[in-house]
């Protein structure tokens, strides 16, 4: 019996569909989290995708007809009402795009879909839904922004700056049954929305942050069944998050304030009979200060008197004639967007591994994990006991917390008792980044049950596994995993820990590449795109940092260069062409710019950082001395310009701008030949001093004629393997692409080395001295550990891209983006003997498990359905392979073979077998 499973999508989202395959109805798991039944969507011609799942091999799909319907009746009723695609003939799957008609304000879709395959007819059964979003300006006019642009008593406005919480509530009379009702909310910095009592939503530190003065996220909720007839208590929460900046009144010039606490709210009403209510923030709310949250900072933490709680403030027939009346404020300014990516929530949660009592009476408790998110706290005292918790990665060598490298970031969470048996409290408007916690202020002993860590990042799936014969290895990747998603707060951050946390591009240039095999990011990155435009000056110049919390608009090439890095690997990745044509003017006014600033003599001279974070020569420097470990900071900015200029030639045919395309061969030509008589060293045929960057770069882009590339490869291995002794010696510039260019020049065996490695320089040094994230330094235990964040990613490079492209070869064809066609091509010799590797594409999964010893090679492999793999094999002998126990040449007839015997596969699972 053959059986079908269908994945319905919107936009980026993952909906799970019942499907009907031969008059049986099977249900599909929902494999990735990512924005499910999405309300509030902001564009008129949505992407849909779905999946499908079959367990018989080489299924393509044929046709679809999609079918969407503007209530759910109708669509069960078969009236398409919206659109009825019709039997159209493509084996598209993914961001098929909305054609029916023209949506409108609020309007809710309900869709479904037919697919057709070479295997027969698939029809779901169930139904996937979304709504479109408040889409124009005017249609807030109504709404007024509502807030209290004063301090209360214990607020400072200082570097060090304390604001308590706002608190506010409405109640409203519904007189009639209600059918359907939204709310819409923009609650400036951070929120907590409640209606009779119940928080809506499972999101945390909502909404994501943006640079307010650009553009503001509304969130949307359906609250049908919260409502009821009669009367009714609205309530928010507002916390400071990015808006009050942690640092108020404090270098100015740098760092971006935006204002008070502040809250914009529409809620939309429709009742039984047919007509319909708006609710909307204006005078009539309530407001007060005197709330039991008296300061959060992100920074600093979160400080909380339980006796100041007002027991039932958010429900009917609250007493709060002391309340004051909310005051109209001025609005934020930026223009008002729906959320296209997730909330943060609350992932998981860490129990502690010890507590242990200090000289001084306090407690040391110790995570077992550096970790990113809260302490859930349970306690039990009289009324005005204070628990204090203060936040650190490491400890000093006396057992005390080690607090220097947290800059002037206090990291302390302050609860007071209000004396009612146990009392369970943890905070809602920080993080902090950490493994152990100073506590103080028990009566007695605590215990590990007092204590539970929750992890908090975005609500993102992880879609990646990896597992391998080396121990090292793997434990570099769970190391990845717990950086990269604590650095995910609505945008990648850099370190969670001190008093910085800002979005730097020059982490993500490559990263953001790596950390998709392991997060379903699209759509936080797509977010991330938004922001770096948003923060693009008039004359096109970008800034080190975006959303631009901190005023870095320094020029360079390889900090903003992410701009056009991460669109390519959205659409290398995910099929992202959209997100490059909207992004594409802006780049291009990026591109152009640079260009006209500081191209001298068809040299890039503006270079600000050059190969950041080389190991240096001791373990006691924060920053190499030795000239002949950096590399000159024009050939970086030179060499990346050029591949940057190849990347906009793709997108330019993309975007189908043919004279740009013109333009960028010309100028990309007159760089490569500038760059070549200037930094290229015929005697010794090397680049530049020689060092594995200025080498590598060159060779990784293209610029090394070919005749001379081997050679050139010859001095890069010499510096790594003889000079470094089998060790890194790039920064993050030439980290970014060493482990593929050794590996693709056939040195995997190399890559392998620096990959398992557990001396200085190297991942694995991290690892042996009780990393369990990933540092910003290589030498970050030794080199004034004032300097080093525990958790950065930053130095990751093109690990992880190596670790599924080259190790597992789980790789996406540039020919076909988003994984339509997988180049499995693993390093069978690079010195694993077994991986085990899983992706969840946007096709579905993709599995990649082999093992070898000195007799066989096998190899099991999952290609999902409507997709197919290129697959190479080991050997040129075609009759020592089997797929599935049959000869290869039984099997296939689509085999070539050159240096590997390679074959086209279609969908399905196959055990592949080399003699």
């Amino acid at each position: 019996m053959k059986k079908f499973f269908l994945h319905l999508t919107i936009i980026i989202s993952f909906f799970t569909i019942s499907a009907k395959a031969q008059n049986k109805i099977i249900v599909s798991d929902l494999k990735c989290e990512m924005l499910t039944n999405p309300e509030g969507i902001d564009v008129l011609q949505p992407r849909l995708s779905w999946k499908i799942k079959a367990s018989v091999n080489d299924v393509k799909q044929t046709h679809y007809k999609i079918l969407a319907s503007s209530s759910l009746e109708k669509l069960n009723a078969g009236n398409a009402d919206l659109w009825d695609s019709g039997k159209v003939q493509s084996d598209e799957s993914v961001n098929v795009i909305y054609k029916g008609k023209k949506l409108k304000d609020r309007q809710d879709v309900y869709w479904k879909v037919a697919i057709f395959t070479n295997k027969g007819e698939v029809q779901s059964k169930e139904t996937a839904h979304f709504s479109i979003g408040i889409l124009t300006y005017a249609d807030w006019k109504s709404t007024r922004w509502i807030g209290y642009e004063k301090t209360s008593p214990g607020d400072s406005i200082s570097q060090y700056s304390r604001l308590s919480a706002r608190y506010l509530r409405k109640e409203i009379d519904l007189k009639k049954k209600v059918k359907n009702a939204k709310v819409y909310i923009m609650g400036m910095g951070l929120y907590e929305l409640y209606i009779n009592g119940n928080k809506i939503g499972d999101q945390v530190l909502a909404p994501i942050p943006t640079d307010y003065t650009k553009n503001v996220k509304y969130n949307v909720f359906d609250v049908t069944s919260q409502l009821q007839e009669g009367k009714n208590a609205l309530g928010t929460i507002l916390g400071n998050g990015r808006f009050f900046t942690m640092r108020q009144d404090y270098k100015p010039y740098k760092i971006k304030t935006f204002g008070y606490p502040k809250m914009a709210l529409q809620l939309f009403v429709e009742y039984a009979d047919g007509s319909k209510d708006v609710i909307r923030t204006d005078d009539t709310w309530k407001i007060t200060t005197d709330g039991p949250i008296l300061s959060n900072n992100e920074y600093d933490g979160e400080e909380y008197d339980a006796r100041k709680e007002m027991k039932g403030w958010n429900t009917i027939n609250f007493n709060d004639k002391k309340w004051l009346s909310a005051e109209y404020v001025q609005e934020p300014g930026g223009f008002y967007e729906g959320q296209m990516s997730a909330n943060m929530k609350v992932k998981r949660e860490v129990k502690p591994i010890s507590i242990k009592q200090t000289p001084k009476g306090t407690y040391i408790l110790d995570m077992g994990q550096n970790m990113v998110g809260w302490l859930q706290l349970k306690v039990k005292g009289n009324a005005g006991d204070k628990i204090t918790m203060k936040f650190a990665e490491s400890l000093q060598p006396d057992g005390s917390l080690y607090i220097a490298n947290l800059r002037d970031a206090k990291t302390t969470d302050i609860y007071t008792l209000k004396g009612e048996g146990e009392e369970v409290w943890e905070p809602r408007f920080i993080f902090h980044g950490f493994r152990f916690v100073e506590i103080s202020g028990f009566k007695s002993k605590p215990t590990l049950e007092n204590f539970v860590g929750k992890v908090v990042y975005d609500d993102i799936a992880t879609i990646g596994t990896f597992d391998s014969s080396n121990p090292i290895m793997n434990q570099i990747f769970k190391n990845a995993w717990w950086g990269i998603s604590g650095n995910y707060k609505g945008m990648p951050i850099d370190c969670p820990q001190r008093n910085e946390r800002q979005p730097w591009l020059g982490d993500r240039t490559t990263g953001a590449y790596g950390e998709s095999f392991l997060f379903d990011n699209q759509t936080l990155y797509a977010k991330w795109l938004d922001d770096i435009k948003n923060a693009q000056t008039i004359d096109g110049g970008i800034p080190d940092v975006a959303p631009a919390f901190w005023r870095y608009y320094g020029d360079n090439v390889t900090w903003p260069g992410t701009y056009i890095t991460v669109a390519d690997m959205l659409y290398q990745q995910f099929g992202g062409k959209k997100v490059v044509e909207k992004q594409y003017p802006s780049m291009k006014k990026w591109m152009d710019y640079m260009e006209e600033n500081y191209l001298v003599d068809d040299i890039m001279t503006k270079d600000k950082y050059g190969d950041w974070c080389v190991p240096p020569e001791s373990l006691e420097l924060i920053r190499s001395k030795d000239p002949s470990r950096l590399t000159d900071g024009e050939l970086i900015s030179s060499a990346f310009y050029y591949q940057l200029l190849n990347i906009m030639k793709k997108f330019a045919v993309i975007a189908n701008s043919q004279n740009d395309i013109k333009h960028y061969d010309e100028l990309a030509s007159r760089i490569k030949k500038a760059f070549n008589a200037k930094y290229f060293n015929a005697s010794k045929n090397n680049y530049a001093n020689n060092t594995v960057t200025a080498n590598l770069l060159p060779l990784t882009f293209g610029m090394v004629p070919e005749e001379l590339q081997q050679k050139v490869f010859e001095n890069l291995v010499h510096e790594v393997e003889v000079t470094k002794n089998g060790h890194v010696s790039t920064g993050v510039i030439g980290t970014q692409f060493l482990m593929r260019t050794l590996t693709n020049f056939g040195r995997g065996d190399l890559a392998f080395k620096l990959a398992s490695n557990k001396t200085y320089p190297s991942w694995g040094y991290m690892v042996e001295n009780g990393a369990t994230t990933i540092w910003e330094l290589w030498n970050g235990n030794t080199a004034d550990p004032a300097m080093n964040s525990q958790n950065h990613v930053m130095l990751l490079g093109d690990l992880l891209i190596w670790y599924y492209e080259n190790m597992a070869g789980i790789k996406s064809n540039p020919e076909t983006p988003g994984f339509k066609q997988i180049i499995m091509k693993p390093d069978f010799n690079a010195g694993l003997t077994y991986v085990n590797a899983s992706y969840e594409s946007i096709y579905g999964t993709i599995k990649s498990d082999w093992k070898k010893d000195k007799k066989a090679l096998v190899w099991n492999i999952t290609i999902p359905a409507n997709a197919s793999a290129l697959v190479y094999l080991p050997t040129t002998n075609v009759s020592a392979i089997t797929v599935n126990k049959q000869k290869l040449t039984q099997f296939s007839t689509s085999i070539k073979t050159d240096n590997n015997t390679v074959v086209i596969l279609p969908s399905g699972s196959y055990v592949l077998s080399v003699k």
